[in-house]
């Protein structure tokens, strides 16, 4: 099943200025302007996937394909980046996104909110307005998932999925705890060594590191994510850490009472971000919940042997939903 996945399923690159920043869109399957096809073979629902913190999309890819071969292959799969979380490479053509009508000027668009209207805007630009919608949120991108529900309700999203949500008191979670004073105050300390250290590394040394620690990892490398290594990027995921931690406090029971019927949570036992409380707090206040527990431990989140389980899972969770589509 890996070696098809790797070998038939095409994976397309873009970068697109939306909201005026360089964005990575990595767009699985065979369509890549759902815009501009008119044509009858066009799909009629796009699975889009947000990233966690950093929001380097390429770590996805793998998820992505196998989503795409358990589904059938018959919707697009979309990730897209964090503003300010990728950088075009030398050379590479930047598309220009259309204006969002609705879009107001993003003054922080690095930060939580602002990379929900990032968000906003590339699905109100880059997706018929007509399109069914599944998003897929990996910690905080579902935040990010509940955020979009919240603000956009004209956006047609059937199913909004979940994954190790970081919805709610990132800072008392036991990583939270550790990150928050490293983030909040003491970040400003690491950016000039980042930049002295990391900027003046030949790119051929940061290819080689890179790939490196991601064969440690046991990742594939289709599309090797040279922002690991880009300060640029780097200090805008750190930024945004650092409003994760004094911003996502409070669970939007609201927004998830109003979406229940469309929402699916999925806890791990061994998150440390989310713990098991938060996913026994939300069972207890939402009974009738699609509310899940991962009880198997996984040693960071993007252990290879989970990509194909994972993708397994959620396709059997949309199967009701996809065959309507």
């Amino acid at each position: 099943m890996d070696s098809e996945i790797k070998e038939e399923i095409p994976v397309h690159e873009e970068f697109i200025l939306c909201c005026g920043v360089e964005t990575q869109v990595l767009k699985c399957g065979p369509w890549t302007d759902l815009i501009n096809n008119q044509s009858g073979t066009r799909p009629k629902l796009l699975i889009f996937i947000i990233p966690g913190n950093p929001g380097f999309s390429a770590m996805y890819v793998p998820f992505a394909k196998a989503l795409y071969s358990a589904t059938k292959r018959r919707f697009p799969v979309w990730i897209i980046s964090h503003a300010g979380h990728a950088l075009a490479p030398r050379g590479k053509k930047i598309l220009k996104s259309s204006e969002d009508p609705n879009a107001e000027e993003i003054k922080d668009i690095y930060g939580v909110c602002g990379q929900v209207e990032h968000k906003l805007a590339f699905l109100r630009t880059q997706v018929p307005k007509e399109m069914k919608l599944v998003v897929i949120g990996h910690s905080i991108g579902s935040y990010f998932s509940l955020e979009i529900l919240k603000h956009a309700p004209e956006l047609p999203v059937i199913r909004s999925i979940l994954l190790f949500p970081t919805i709610e008191r990132m800072s008392e979670s036991p990583k939270g705890r550790f990150a928050t004073p490293l983030l909040c105050w003491l970040r400003y300390a690491l950016y000039v060594p980042c930049y002295l250290l990391l900027k003046p590394w030949p790119e051929k040394i940061k290819f080689l590191a890179i790939r490196m620690v991601l064969q440690m990892m046991d990742i594939p490398r289709e599309f090797l994510c040279m922002n690991m290594l880009e300060p640029f990027c780097l200090v805008n995921a750190a930024y945004l850490g650092s409003q994760e931690m004094r911003e996502v406090v409070k669970r939007d029971d609201e927004t998830i009472k109003e979406h229940l019927p469309k929402l699916i949570f999925y806890y791990g036992a061994t998150d440390s971000w989310c713990p098991k409380e938060y996913y026994d707090d939300m069972k207890k206040d939402f009974p009738e919940g699609d509310i899940r527990l991962c009880e198997k431990k996984i040693p960071h989140a993007f252990v290879m042997s989970f990509f194909q389980e994972m993708a397994d899972m959620v396709a059997d969770w949309l199967k009701d939903d996809l065959s309507k589509m």
